[in-house]
């Protein structure tokens, strides 16, 4: 049996990108699909810095290369690392850190980025330059899942319900998210039975969790 601390569980966070033109318009649309993906990686507490280095790298490019510049944002993980990478055709102006004046808009983009960044740097290819950067997610791996109390508890109780499904040799190996959600599933299934059982509402249980959960949820980002 795993241990509370142990991620039995392992979040399948696959790389993708995405081609747009540089716009100024376009940054809060960018924003948004940041921060659906992050959530959907189960990382909403790097969402507010992913977004911060999204919109300044594609500001650089707006403003050094020009607005309507075939661009391409790229997302993976690097280890327990979030990688961000802004890839656009002109390979002259390079992206450096400046001293920005007191209370100057201009020129700190990138300081931005390398305060909320654990590190950044510029890849020159054939045709393009990507400017990159990476957040620390305090993951231990691209599988890894977020740590808490109640992620340890449910994974403990998944492990106590449903891991008697998996075949021996299965077990002391992490188990794929879909086996994970299945058997959480099935455990709430068998929850609702057991509110039905004894004459309480299932749905309002479920209204009630629902809304704690948003709550905690809510608070923690």
């Amino acid at each position: 049996m795993s241990s509370l601390g142990e991620c039995r569980f392992g979040v399948d966070r696959k790389a993708w990108d995405l081609a747009f033109a540089a716009e100024a318009e376009g940054l809060a649309g960018l924003r948004q699909v940041m921060r659906s993906h992050l959530e959907l990686w189960g990382l909403p507490e790097v969402v507010y810095a992913a977004q911060i280095c999204v919109t300044e790298l594609v500001s650089n490019v707006v403003t050094h290369v020009g607005p309507g510049t075939p661009c391409c944002l790229a997302v993976s993980m690097n280890g327990g690392r979030l990688r961000i990478e802004v890839s656009d055709p002109d390979l002259q102006g390079l992206p450096t850190l400046v001293a920005a004046a007191e209370g100057s808009e201009v020129g700190r983009g990138m300081t931005l980025v390398d305060g909320v960044a654990d590190r950044w740097g510029v890849i020159l290819r054939g045709d393009s330059k990507v400017t990159w950067c990476e957040l620390s997610t305090g993951l231990q791996s691209s599988s890894d899942h977020v740590h808490g109390p109640q992620v340890a508890k449910a994974e403990a109780l998944l492990g106590l319900c449903g891991l008697g499904s998996v075949p021996a040799s299965a077990r002391r190996e992490r188990l794929s998210l879909a086996l994970g959600r299945e058997l959480a599933i099935g455990l709430i299934v068998d929850l609702l039975h057991w509110f039905r059982a004894h004459g309480c509402d299932p749905d309002d249980a479920l209204d009630c969790a629902q809304t704690r959960f948003e709550a905690e949820a809510a608070g923690s980002v």
